[in-house]
């Protein structure tokens, strides 16, 4: 039973909140005195739901662009420290071959629960706007090679980022729809007139908005307006307020409303020393906590993690907790289809929940009814 906590559920935060777990799962929330039980006091901690991330590229030194489920799972530790109870591996460009390796590997802890999936952003994505994607690496979205990459993957490929101007764009967003992953535009030099049919033919998410993309302009809105606007997308922000200005993400996640979500795009060096890293084949420097490419200074990737996400929505841009909930965490359950499991305090779904301090600095993860951290309590 825990104890004097405030609990952000979805009717609001309830103060003096009691929380209940058993088997893993929430079996009771309420206000007050709670049922009599061994109790752990959370001494006033605001109660969030565990963080989902769409988008990680890896963490704690080690990358998800691997081919050992041991350097994947040390990244997945190194993010749920921090709160992120449900998370996709996001893999890089390479060739099919590679990545075909790396999704075995991977697979190994989607069959464990340690992953909900895999994100595949690239290789079918534009030159003009890789980023940090190995232009050798990139292709063109036929038929055959999103099947090869999708039987590689055996049922863990969850989401896809493509460029849908490039030849066979629009067709591959039918077939990945058909097959139950998510399409997502993203790393795109298209305009309007490109966007909008891959929208229509199924494409649900905007990949990190703004970043990859051509950019918004008054005479041709391009991806950032079409995604933007459009109500049947659910976009993507990361949050550090480096890749994103915090009035541009305050703007964004305002006009966006309950289909924002916030994502990490995080590299290896996440929660560890500056240094240089890899991101797939490319060698990157993190300075300050910032992730460029050795030479040339384009972004590459972050170091962001979901508290530092969740805490600079509400402190840096000035949305409220309820609203970085559901980009943290409700919204992006809900994208993968797992929100009767996860992405909320309520009844039945997986004690997953991250306690915060007044600052807003995590002082306790709980996933599925065991104890990450705990601090202070």
């Amino acid at each position: 039973m825990l104890t004097g906590g405030r609990l952000a559920c979805p009717e609001g935060v309830l103060d003096r909140g009691w929380l209940a777990v058993s088997g893993g799962l929430i079996t009771g929330v309420g206000t007050g005195d709670p049922p009599e039980g061994r109790e752990v006091d959370l001494g006033g901690a605001l109660v969030v739901p565990g963080f989902v991330d769409l988008h990680c590229h890896g963490g704690g030194g080690a990358s998800f662009s691997t081919t050992d489920p041991a350097d994947a799972a040390r990244a997945v530790a190194a993010h749920r420290r921090h709160g992120t109870t449900t998370m996709l591996a996001s893999l890089v460009s390479d060739p099919l071959g590679v990545l075909g390796d790396q999704l075995a590997a991977l697979s190994e802890l989607v069959a464990d629960g340690e992953l909900a999936g895999v994100h595949l952003e690239g290789p079918f994505i534009a030159e003009a706007r890789c980023g940090a994607h190995d232009p050798a690496a990139l292709r063109e979205p036929d038929t055959s090679a999103v099947d090869t990459l999708l039987d590689a993957g055996r049922g863990t490929v969850r989401m896809v980022t493509l460029a849908p101007e490039l030849t066979g764009g629009v067709k591959a967003v039918r077939q990945l729809t058909e097959q139950g992953v998510v399409a997502a535009i993203g790393h795109t030099d298209g305009v309007e007139e490109q966007i909008r049919p891959a929208v229509d033919a199924g494409a649900t998410v905007a990949t990190h908005l703004f970043n990859g993309m051509r950019p918004l302009h008054h005479r041709e809105p391009g991806p950032v307006g079409v995604l933007l606007d459009d109500e049947r997308v659910t976009v993507e922000l990361i949050c550090d307020l480096v890749h994103v200005h915090p009035t541009v993400v305050r703007l964004a996640a305002r006009h966006a409303g309950s289909r924002t979500v916030l994502v990490t795009d995080a590299m290896s060096a996440t929660d560890a020393a500056d240094g240089t890293y890899t991101l797939g084949r490319l060698e990157v420097d993190v300075s300050g906590g910032v992730a460029t490419l050795a030479g040339r200074g384009t972004l590459a990737g972050s170091t962001l993690t979901m508290d530092a996400a969740f805490r600079n929505l509400v402190v840096g841009a000035g949305l409220s907790v309820a609203e970085a909930v559901r980009a943290t965490s409700t919204r992006p359950a809900e994208l993968l289809g797992i929100d009767d499991r996860t992405g909320a305090l309520r009844p039945g779904l997986q004690a997953d929940l991250v306690l915060l301090s007044d600052d807003l600095r995590p002082t306790g993860v709980l996933r599925r009814g065991e104890w990450v951290t705990l601090r202070n309590h």
